[in-house]
């Protein structure tokens, strides 16, 4: 009996770690750190203006390429100074005419389809400039994001900087799969903050995120989660990734939850992928922070929590059959009710339908699960570089 409380509470509080914990400590640790610190004045800004490349690797966008187009025009840096390199290798629609009829824009372009990130390690040799700013194709980015992540490469020990991403659905009734991508990209973005602050931020996404062209590193064509590999990378070489919520990429929600289904599944296949890859990090001793910060907020929720939930469950039964006492009795009850709910939500979501109450236990449930059939797509090797686009709300 001593034995299974051992186990049930240690399991537990792995997951309240790694989900909720995790961000409690940093929280505390910055502001016990900020009593200590005294605050410096801040000095005028510089005129910084270095040449920077922007790229967008898109794959049949023509309902969506010309307004990404006119946003990119529409941001506020010397045009001079930004250069605009779009790849629409394997498209086989009208994607790569309707960019031709811009000048300003360098197109690469082949028939075959080798991904995303084979199509960016091959615009890499066509960039001059010592800075880069990648961004999705169906993302439009607010206009002073150039400025707002360039300003970070003034310190030399930046490497790379990651945008925000925003969910935002433009019509009136939000669907439950934008409720609950939205509501994660907001924790997400909230951690994210507290891990530039005290270290890195820990992955970027690649909605909107920025490296030195000289750390660039080539990315096997293999790989599923390239931004993280690459902005993981640069933190290995010593180097930091700062986080700007001034730049933000914001997208349309998926259209419904299998949408969003199929994205999750492949980002599950690749964190799986992305461990094995960065397993030298694993080694605290040897990247101290980093390896404290990637463990925490990425190992444990992709490698481990997944599998602690149902053995938390069973452990709750055997202790409420043998009459452990009723605080088991009471967690017992709330993983039920929390089960119920998530049960409900799910059922909701068949119906596209949102509940505030119910998407958060479904989308946490939901995610999970996206990970176990991502372990199953990562160890059968059927994850394809190739992935079918989620359909989004336009």
């Amino acid at each position: 009996m001593l034995l299974l409380k051992l186990f049930f509470w240690i399991s537990l509080f792995i997951v309240f770690y790694s989900y909720i914990g995790y961000g409690i400590v940093l929280w505390i640790y910055l502001k016990i750190i900020s009593l200590f610190k005294k605050k410096k004045a801040i000095p005028a800004e510089k005129a910084f203006e270095p040449e920077v490349t922007l790229i967008v690797a898109t794959y049949n966008e023509e309902a969506f390429i010309r307004k990404k187009i006119e946003n990119t025009f529409a941001l506020n840096y010397p045009v001079d100074k930004l250069k605009l390199l779009f790849v629409a290798d394997g498209s086989n629609d009208k994607t790569p005419d309707i960019i031709k009829e811009y000048p300003s824009i360098t197109l690469l372009y082949k028939p075959e389809r080798e991904g995303k990130i084979a199509a960016v390690n091959r615009a890499i040799p066509y960039v001059t400039t010592p800075y880069i700013i990648f961004s999705d194709a169906n993302t439009l980015l607010n206009t002073d994001c150039v400025r707002e992540i360039i300003k970070h490469y003034q310190n030399e020990n930046i490497g790379a900087v990651a945008g925000e991403k925003k969910v935002v659905d433009a019509s009136e009734k939000q669907n439950a799969a934008g409720a609950g991508e939205g509501l994660y990209w907001k924790y997400e973005s909230f951690l994210k903050k507290l891990d530039a602050e005290f270290y890195t931020v820990v992955g970027a996404a690649g909605e909107l995120f920025s490296v030195r062209t000289a750390l660039y590193e080539h990315v096997p064509g293999n790989v599923l989660l390239d931004d993280f590999i690459i902005s993981l990378r640069i933190c290995q070489k010593g180097y930091k990734v700062m986080y700007e919520p001034r730049a933000f990429a914001t997208e349309a929600p998926s259209m419904t939850m299998k949408d969003e289904q199929k994205r999750k599944i492949r980002i599950s296949a690749g964190g799986f992928q992305s461990v094995m890859m960065l397993k030298d990090l694993l080694n605290i001793f040897k990247y101290g922070k980093l390896s404290f910060q990637y463990i925490s907020h990425r190992v444990l929720r992709w490698c481990v929590c997944p599998f602690l939930l149902p053995l938390i469950f069973i452990f709750n039964i055997l202790l409420y059959i043998h009459h452990a006492g009723i605080v088991y009795t009471a967690l017992l009850a709330a993983q039920c009710l929390f089960y119920v709910a998530a049960t409900t939500g799910w059922l909701m979501a068949l119906r596209n339908t949102k509940i505030k109450a119910l998407y958060v236990p479904y989308y946490f449930v939901f995610m999970n699960v996206a990970l176990y059939l991502g372990l199953g797509r990562f160890l059968n090797k059927k994850q394809t570089v190739l992935w079918e686009k989620a359909n989004r709300k336009v």
